[in-house]
């Protein structure tokens, strides 16, 4: 499956754009309805969607300023954001300075975060920013840290992205603010794909991540959304499955490269008003 997204993310969300697109068919949601993705991350599969005229807009949204940065750049500073990647020599010592920056997220201005963002993430270990580097400080591992930043690629998906970006909503808000505030209530024909943090590892995977209780409290919410259909995926866990018990699943298999390649198992839930569709990657 073609990635339109320039940003890495281990498990993203990708793998489930086939999945998605079967949904929307089995349900007649047809091109004109608002796709939403509360946790935007790399929103691979938002941009396939727009991209291949599957929706006629999307709402991605991100509380994490250094994702929300580097997006709010793709839309409002192309150019500029283009001429930097282009532009800055990918070293050691500018991965020191780009980590810096990200030190100090709330004190820097959009376009220096956003670019700090790309670069960690096309530059470190399964692009986590708060991973190590490819290929070690000494860069003598079997890959280094550019091998992953091709700047004509990048520049190329982030020029693609902005033409359509009259089409395309970005927000930087808490999902339940998010949810208060922009889709309940909403007299759009919307389809939301819920991507929360893990439960067992989102403290090692992501800047921004949940203890139980903020999964409760995201669990609650997302249950009275009897008006919006929706689908929710997890990491394959009890707690998670207790919370939405009530709700159709499947669980499927897919592998990690988070530091290391090994094969997991997540768990799909959907609303109760979408017709689940039968697919061959569900276990």
């Amino acid at each position: 499956m073609k990635t339109y997204s320039p940003l890495r993310y281990p498990g993203g969300k990708n793998k489930l754009t086939e999945l998605v697109k079967q949904i929307l068919d089995n349900n007649q949601m047809d091109n004109s309805i608002t796709y939403i993705e509360p946790y935007a991350g790399g929103a691979s599969v938002a941009l396939n969607l727009l991209i291949s005229n599957r929706v006629k807009k999307i709402i991605i949204n991100d509380k994490d300023r250094s994702i929300y940065a580097f997006w709010y750049c793709v839309l409002n500073y192309t150019d500029e954001l283009c001429e930097i990647i282009m532009d800055t020599d990918i070293t050691i010592d500018e991965w020191y300075f780009q980590k810096e920056i990200q030190n100090n997220k709330n004190d820097v201005d959009l376009l220096s975060l956003g670019f700090s963002t790309l670069f960690l993430n096309r530059t470190n270990r399964s692009g986590i920013l708060k991973a190590g580097v490819i290929g070690g400080i000494n860069q003598d591992g079997n890959y280094k840290l550019d091998c992953r930043f091709n700047k004509e690629e990048l520049v190329k998906k982030i020029k693609l992205i902005s033409t359509y970006k009259k089409r395309i909503k970005l927000y930087n808000l808490d999902t339940l603010e998010l949810l208060n505030t922009v889709v309940i209530g909403s007299k759009s024909k919307n389809f939301i794909f819920f991507d929360p943090p893990y439960y067992k590892k989102g403290s090692s995977l992501y800047m921004n991540f949940y203890n139980h209780n903020d999964h409760v409290e995201l669990s609650k919410k997302i249950i009275r959304l009897r008006k919006h259909k929706w689908i929710v995926t997890y990491d394959l866990v009890d707690e998670i499955i207790s919370m939405y018990s009530k709700f159709e699943k499947r669980i499927y298999n897919l592998q990690y490269s988070a530091q290391r390649r090994y094969k997991g198992s997540e768990v799909i839930f959907f609303s109760k008003n979408i017709n689940t569709p039968n697919n061959d990657m569900f276990i």
